[in-house]
C-alpha cells in the first residue's frame, strides 16, 4: 500500500526524546527512518522506565519502524560514513550541543555540500544561539522555563511538573510539521534548509495567550488546580462509588444543560453567568451545586444522566481503564504489534488516520545496531569495509 512519506529517508541522530518521537512520526506514515546511536552508548531510551527480560520497553514505542545502525561520529571512518549517508538522506535530525557536530566536521557546511537537498532539523533545549544555547537542555527545563509549571497545581501548593515528557512531546509534534515545511519548500526551491528548534518554545506556544495577557494587561495566570479562570462549572468531581469524573463546560449552551440536570436553573438567569469568566468567578457556588449532585451518584448514573442531557462529562481514566475504553478500542488507538524480542506488545497506533494513505507500525524497536551491516552494504561498502570500520571503533 502506498504511504505519503515513503520517498524520504532520515537520519534519526538523537536521543532523549523530542528529535527521536519527530523521526518516529515520519517513520509512521512511511519514511524510511536509519536510527544512528553510538557503538557504546546506546539511546539512553533503551534502559529508561520498566523492562520485561532486559528488553526497555520504551524503546519498542520511540524505536519503532526504524532501522538501527550504529556509528561512532567523532571518529574519522563515522565522520565518512555519515556523509556518504547525508548524500542519498532527506532529513537528518539531531539534537547534540550547539558546536558538536561543527567540532567533527558534520556542520552545515559539510553536510549541505554532500547534499545541497537535505533538511537539517537541530533539537536542542534553547535553541542554536542566544545565552542559554550551550545549557544542557531537557524537556523538564522547558516545562519550567515556560510557564507550564507555575499555572499547574493547586493554588496554595507548589509549582507542578507533568509526570511524563510534556515539552518533549510537543516539540517532537513541531519537529515534523517543520519537517515537512521544509520539504515542501524545498519542492519549490531544490534546496534543503536548517530547522532550528528549541524545546522550550513549542510548549509556551500550546500554553495559550498568556503573553498577550501580560502584554495588554499584565494579568499572571494564577495555579486554579482543576478550575479554569475562562469558564465553569469545570473541575474534577467525585461520585458516590468512589469514582471521580471531569466536567467541562467551555460553550454557554452545555453550561446551562448542566444547570439544568443538577437543579438549578436559577443561576443561568444571574447576570455573570451569561460569560465564561463570569462563571469562574462564581466557581464556588457552581462546583457545589455540580459536585454535590454528582457525589450523591454512582460513575454510571451520573454519566448516563449527562449523556441524556448531552452534557460533556468524562471518567478519569487511569491505564487499566483507557486499554479497554470502547471508543479507543473502536478507533484502535491502542494497536497490537509482533515482536521478535517479546511477541505481541500493545502501544499507541499512528498518530491520526488517513483514508487513501494510511500509516501503520510496521516493527517495533529493534535491538542495538540490528541493520548495521545491512544498511552499510546498501550504501556500497564492501564487507571488508565495514569490518576495518568496526576494528577502528567507528561502528
Amino acid at each position: 500500500m502506498t504511504t505519503p512519506l515513503q520517498q524520504l529517508r532520515v537520519l534519526d541522530l538523537a536521543t532523549l526524546f523530542a528529535g527521536p518521537l519527530a523521526a518516529t512520526m515520519l517513520g509512521d506514515f512511511g519514511a524510511e527512518v536509519i536510527k544512528v546511536e553510538h557503538p557504546r552508548r546506546p539511546d539512553p531510551s533503551r534502559g529508561h522506565g520498566p523492562a520485561k527480560d532486559g528488553v526497555g520497553l520504551w524503546w519498542k514505542l520511540l524505536g519503532r519502524n526504524k532501522r538501527t545502525i550504529t556509528l561512532d561520529l567523532s571518529t574519522p571512518g563515522g565522520r565518512e560514513t555519515l556523509l556518504r549517508l547525508a548524500a542519498s538522506t532527506d532529513v537528518i535530525i539531531e539534537n547534540f550541543r550547539p558546536g558538536t557536530l561543527e567540532r567533527w566536521g558534520l556542520g552545515w557546511p559539510e553536510l549541505a555540500a554532500a547534499n545541497d537537498r537535505l533538511v537539517l532539523a537541530r533539537v536542542t533545549g534553547f535553541g542554536q544561539y542566544g545565552p542559554y544555547a550551550h545549557r544542557p537542555g531537557f524537556g523538564t527545563l522547558a516545562e519550567a522555563m515556560s510557564g507550564f509549571a507555575a499555572v499547574t497545581g493547586e493554588p496554595d501548593g507548589p509549582p507542578t511538573l507533568p509526570p511524563f515528557g510534556l515539552a518533549d512531546s510537543i516539540a517532537a509534534l513541531a519537529t515534523a510539521y517543520a519537517v515537512l515545511t521544509a520539504l515542501t519548500a524545498r519542492a519549490a526551491t531544490g534546496r534543503g534548509q536548517v530547522i532550528d528548534m528549541a524545546i522550550i518554545e513549542p510548549i509556551l506556544t500550546v500554553l495559550g495567550p498568556q503573553p498577550i495577557w501580560y502584554d495588554q494587561l499584565g494579568y499572571v495566570q494564577p495555579r486554579t488546580g482543576n478550575r479554569s479562570r475562562n469558564n465553569a462549572p469545570r473541575n474534577t468531581y467525585r461520585t458516590a462509588d468512589g469514582s471521580w469524573l471531569a466536567v467541562s463546560t467551555s460553550a454557554q449552551s452545555v453550561a446551562e444543560r448542566v444547570m439544568r440536570l443538577v437543579g438549578r436553573p436559577d443561576l443561568i438567569g444571574e447576570p455573570w453567568f451569561a460569560t465564561g469568566s463570569g462563571r469562574a468567578d462564581h466557581a464556588d457556588e457552581l462546583d457545589e451545586a455540580v459536585g454535590g449532585w454528582i457525589a450523591r451518584r454512582t460513575r454510571e448514573e451520573a454519566m448516563t444522566a449527562f449523556e441524556k442531557a448531552e452534557a460533556a462529562i468524562a471518567p478519569i481514566y487511569d491505564i487499566r481503564e483507557v486499554m479497554t475504553d470502547p471508543q479507543y478500542r473502536a478507533l484502535d488507538t491502542l494497536t497490537t504489534v509482533d515482536d521478535p524480542e517479546l511477541g505481541p506488545v500493545r502501544m499507541q497506533n499512528v498518530l491520526f488516520r488517513l483514508s487513501e494513505t494510511p500509516g501503520a507500525i510496521r516493527w517495533a524497536g529493534r535491538p542495538h545496531g540490528a541493520d548495521t551491516d545491512e544498511v552499510l552494504t546498501e550504501l556500497g561498502l564492501s564487507a571488508q569495509e565495514i569490518t576495518t570500520l568496526r576494528g577502528a571503533g567507528a561502528l
